[in-house]
């Protein structure tokens, strides 16, 4: 089995592109559009420092990691009233938790679809209960040993990052 280094860049792009389009175009009825970088944005960049709302699911297996999800405050509150059924009035009055499960939950799917695809390429893994992180003015700092890659996709002319972390495991 391949280290993660001997892995193409491509592999991980192809496969959290689909994720991200299928769940959002399944579960939201939204189209997502990869953004490509002309080159790997540094760590510092996905400093947040407006209030943000990210969802985060592990995967443990051949390959160990993190899946982070940055949404800003407002697209949350959207696609949360989008996967929901509510209206925007409604969602106020179910509050942040109900934005917190919403996605949690799209957080959850994204990152099933890409460790199902991961399985698929002979990368068994399984997933963690999914988290969410608000705030503002904080940034991810992975441990040294990780493999980081970083993605961006245009939804509705919102911005969604996809932060992975990976180690080799078992």
């Amino acid at each position: 089995m391949p280290a993660i280094n001997e892995i193409p860049d491509t592999v991980f792009e192809e496969t959290i592109t689909r994720a991200v389009k299928e769940v959002f175009s399944t579960m939201l009825s939204q189209p997502a559009r990869f953004v490509p970088m002309p080159q790997r944005p540094e760590p510092d960049s996905l400093e947040l420092v407006h209030p943000h709302v990210v969802g985060t699911v592990g995967f443990i297996g051949a390959i160990n990691g993190l899946i982070y999800l940055y949404l800003d405050v407002e697209f949350a509150q959207r696609c949360s009233a989008s996967l929901l059924g509510v209206s925007p009035a409604e969602l106020a009055e179910l509050g942040d938790e109900a934005v917190n499960d919403a996605i949690g939950e799209l957080t959850n799917m994204t990152v099933g679809t890409f460790k199902n695809q991961l399985s698929d390429r002979g990368f068994p893994c399984r997933l963690t209960i999914p988290s969410i992180l608000r705030g503002s003015r904080f940034r991810i700092e992975p441990i040294s040993s990780a493999t980081r890659r970083i993605y961006r996709f245009d939804i509705a002319g919102s911005a969604l990052t996809a932060d992975l972390l990976m180690q080799p495991g078992e």
